[in-house]
């Protein structure tokens, strides 16, 4: 018996080579399937190269501006989305190149923190409306968005003026200026409009976001194209999307005024399939215009780039960079559009229809087997690495040796997964470069094992809804938001930006930019010192300049995070760690943009990498204080006391830089109080230290009076 086992290898061998060819069977399935979708798109090029794109002029940007603007929503659903909501709407108001629109923010009760951001652009957006959701999230996307729908609904009531479009956005998206003048232009023409979805552009390292550029760039340059072409339909994308207030109404009316299926985590494909059914008109676009863009070349290494880089018109945005948040939001999609609508649609309408819903579906399926065939192809080729070094020897005759039909089917597999790669390099390469072109191809293999996990999870979830109930509910993607992306509002100086918000007189700003030169002192700080300015509105203008999130430190927040970063560096760099709840994980607060230097020192001391938020100054001032054991001073205070080093430079008594040089060696449970440490190391006298002692008594004294 001990003899019989390089025959029992042989076997596993041949049954290794039969699951091969079963594999490629169910391969060559798929590849035919993306080979017709292929030719159709390549066909359909080649007769609209010769036809209609010499007939007809295209449209520009400048038909656009000629149509009248009609008023438009735009539709935005936030669960805890604090941390990028402020951001993404201060940019959108910035970009957008129109001015009759309404944009409402979707927020749930027990949400506080993106309910405090909203409330705060509220205050700067008068087209801002916030939306409560009147009970607990996270429910599921189209439930937030059908309670957005009804406000959107009262509001025409209250206006008197029905909105002509209905856009929906994500807290992430980055728009383009003349994305609402492009919906107008086809309004009412049109009940669903869907732009392309991009990624914005992803370091060369960042391979699983660079799956996301490959497979939208692809997607949405070929399939959307065909998929519209073929069915007359397209789904919504779920962001960059226009309805017209027909479409919604009419969807409202079937559905007891809910519009957006709350039994499917993919509303925007469902809605889509909807509006095909009812005979709506939808329309898939791709309308060219310009991007100011900046590439480092050469994979990362060669010099940045500046260039005009033309593509369509689209919605860009961030998409996840792990592998588990990547395969979670894949599986999201997948349980969506390959399983509950398997349930809730079947395989109705025309024979168009059907196909498209084979091909969405297929991935249910497909995921695994691409898994399996890695899974042999890497045992093939150990059997051959054996082989070849005459370890394995006992083998019995081959079923591809002997059958050319198995023979062929590899054949036509190996030349549609080559015809797959050349197109992946030429759509991926038409906007990103040849860099991330030539990037694509390991990342397809990646792509594959994301597309697998989130298989076997959309599988998990979906057949645990079934058998026990479990609900379903929105399994919320964590989003960022592109603070290094060159936003124009965000890049004015501080003091025009203050004078643009009309927040501070150009007079004001004049004379304290003439007083800095002098004293070194911050600008914000002088208009605040010279009452020009309260520390609120210098605080947003601050974090509207630099992207950054906003926070209203309280003491419970401070003291839930003591410890989280050493006294020394909140010290030295004025940053302060918080939590926002008891459970959250520690962000850190700061008055102003830290240097590269300070940033660094602060995440490597931290257990994970923080989120900066800007602070009032006066509530820094207050939960240093705090961390140092001094009895806690109330934060809200409309005149927050400097501390002393911003008092003695504000009063010529030390030198910033010698400050800060001082401040490099400073240890709190070492040193003592900062003014001593400050006498003992030279930096100033005693006097100076009393004098702003005396200035600091008398500023406190205000204060509180």
């Amino acid at each position: 018996m001990d003899d019989y086992w390089p025959y029992w290898i042989a076997h596993y061998y041949s049954g290794l080579e039969f699951a091969t060819a079963c594999c490629a069977v169910v391969v060559l399935i798929s590849s035919i399937d993306d080979l017709f979708v292929d030719a159709w798109y390549w066909s359909r090029q080649t007769i609209r190269a010769w036809t209609v794109w010499r007939r007809y002029k295209p449209l520009t940007v400048a038909q656009l501006y000629e149509k009248p603007e009609q008023p438009m929503a735009i539709m935005v659903p936030a669960w805890q989305e604090y941390d990028v909501i402020a951001q993404m709407l201060a940019n959108m108001v910035a970009t957008l190149d129109y001015s009759d629109y309404v944009i409402f923010v979707g927020t749930y009760v027990n949400d506080a923190a993106t309910i405090a951001e909203v409330e705060r652009m509220k205050l700067r957006y008068r087209q801002l409306v916030r939306v409560e959701v009147p009970h607990d999230g996270p429910t599921c996307k189209a439930d937030c968005l059908n309670w957005v729908v009804q406000a959107i609904a009262r509001h025409e009531t209250n206006a008197g003026v029905p909105f002509a479009g209905i856009v929906l956005h994500d807290s992430e998206d980055v728009l383009h200026p003349v994305e609402l003048r492009f919906f107008n232009y086809l309004l009412p023409r049109m009940d669903m409009i869907q732009i392309p979805v991009m990624s914005l552009e992803r370091d060369w390292a960042d391979l699983i976001a660079g799956t996301y550029m490959d497979e939208f760039a692809e997607w949405h340059a070929k399939d959307l194209v065909v998929r519209e072409s073929i069915a007359g339909s397209v789904p919504s994308a779920g962001v960059g999307t226009c309805f017209s207030r027909r479409a919604i109404m009419g969807l409202a009316a079937e559905t007891d005024n809910q519009p957006f299926n709350t039994q499917s985590l993919t509303e925007d494909y469902d809605i889509g399939a909807r509006l095909g059914a009812m005979k709506m008109k939808s329309v898939f676009c791709r309308f060219p215009v310009t991007f100011e863009i900046k590439r480092r070349t050469w994979f990362g290494f060669g010099p940045v780039v500046e260039k005009r880089l033309e593509a369509p018109l689209c919605v860009r945005e961030f998409f996840p960079d792990t592998f588990r948040t990547a395969y979670r939001q894949k599986a999201r999609w997948i349980l969506g559009i390959g399983l509950q609508s398997w349930e809730q649609i079947g395989w109705g309408g025309s024979l168009a229809v059907k196909y498209l819903l084979f091909r969405d579906r297929k991935g249910i399926v497909t995921s695994f087997v691409t898994a399996v065939a890695y899974l042999i192809v890497f045992q093939l080729i150990v059997f051959y690495a054996l082989a070849y070094t005459g370890v394995f020897t006992t083998r019995f005759p081959s079923i591809f040796a002997f059958d050319p039909w198995l023979q062929n089917l590899l054949i036509a597999n190996g030349v549609a997964f080559l015809l797959r790669i050349v197109q992946r390099i030429y759509f991926v390469n038409r906007l990103y470069g040849w860099e991330h072109a030539l990037l694509s191809v390991p990342r397809m293999i990646i792509g594959n094992a994301i597309n697998f996990m989130a298989a076997t999870r959309a599988w998990r979830m979906f057949l645990s809804h079934i058998l026990i109930g479990t609900p379903i509910v929105w399994d919320k993607t964590a989003h960022s938001y592109p603070s290094a992306d060159a936003l124009a509002a965000r890049r004015s100086l501080l003091g025009e930006l203050l004078v643009s918000w009309r927040a501070v007189p150009a007079e004001a700003v004049d004379q304290a930019l003439a007083e800095q030169i002098s004293t070194e002192v911050p600008l914000g700080r002088l208009l605040v010192s010279h009452h020009d300015l309260d520390e609120e509105t210098l605080a947003e203008a601050i974090a509207y300049q630099a992207d950054m999130p906003r926070v209203h430190l309280t003491e419970a927040q401070v003291e839930a995070a003591a410890g989280a970063l050493p006294l020394e560096l909140c010290v030295r760099w004025r940053a302060v760690p918080f939590r926002r709840n008891p459970h959250d994980k520690v962000n850190v607060a700061i008055a102003s943009p830290l240097h590269e230097d300070g940033r660094a020192a602060i995440t490597a001391a931290m257990a994970e990498p923080p989120v900066f938020f800007i602070a009032r100054e006066g509530e820094i001032a207050a939960a240093l204080r705090l961390l140092r054991g001094v009895p806690f001073h109330d934060m809200t205070a409309a005149a927050p006391v400097p501390l002393i080093g911003d008092i003695m430079i504000e009063h010529h008594l030390v030198s910033k830089a010698a400050l800060d040089r001082a401040l490099e060696r400073y240890l709190p449970h070492r040193d003592g109080l900062i003014g001593d440490f400050l006498v003992a190391s030279g930096a100033v006298s005693r006097e100076a230290v009393q004098q702003a002692l005396d200035i600091q008594q008398s500023l406190r004294g205000e204060a509180t009076a």
